[in-house]
């Protein structure tokens, strides 16, 4: 089994973009490089297998070194034209060299490393195992095994993802399982409740 942390690089003006007009595109993705560490140190924490820091646009940003060096994980490229095929290409690749995949996203404090044990450990006896976030979205995803067109005509970003996935697993005859609903920082008052909640 292997941990996917998916994360753009921390540019200003294009990541976390609904917080940069009250934070300011440099503190928006100064954030984002604090939740992306974050993540991967969660990830690293979990043991539950190697752990691979999968960039976008590219792996080429400085940000992705450091990264790399501090957290000791592989650097893999983003391929495809949205997050969808962006998760299939790292799944199927993953799936076509015998091992099962986790993916996490680089936005959720709320995530432990003993909700990426109950994603191993579901992932045991279920194809699929999903974190549903309270958006309305998700923030993370596993596969042990295909699931025909999970993550084809999904209106990312938006409030139906979970929902929509959900009809895409009943479809595709594949097992699953759901974990516990956790939070992700997308909009200010996520970001007000993490300096409540998550960053003390």
């Amino acid at each position: 089994m292997r941990v996917a942390v998916f994360a753009k690089a921390p540019i200003p003006g294009a990541v976390k973009t609904r917080l940069a007009a009250s934070l300011g595109a440099d503190a928006a993705a100064s954030l984002h490089a604090r939740l992306v560490r974050r993540a991967l140190a969660t990830a690293v924490a979990s043991g539950i297998g190697p752990v691979e820091l999968w960039c976008a646009p590219d792996e080429s940003d400085a940000f992705f070194a450091a990264c790399a060096r501090e957290f000791g994980v592989a650097l893999k490229r983003q391929q495809g034209a949205d997050l969808g095929a962006r998760m299939r290409h790292a799944i199927d690749t993953t799936l076509a060299a015998g091992a099962a995949l986790v993916v996490i996203g680089s936005d959720c404090p709320a995530m432990t490393p003993a909700h990426l044990h109950g994603a191993r450990d579901a992932l045991r006896a279920r194809d699929v195992v999903i974190a549903p976030a309270e958006d309305g979205g998700y923030v993370l995803v596993g596969q042990s095994a295909p699931a025909a067109r999970l993550f084809d005509d999904i209106p990312w970003g938006s409030d139906a993802v979970m929902e929509r996935t959900r009809e895409r697993l009943a479809r595709s005859g594949a097992t699953w399982a759901e974990l516990e609903t956790l939070w992700d920082v997308d909009r200010p008052e996520d970001y007000a409740r993490w300096m409540r909640e998550g960053a003390r």
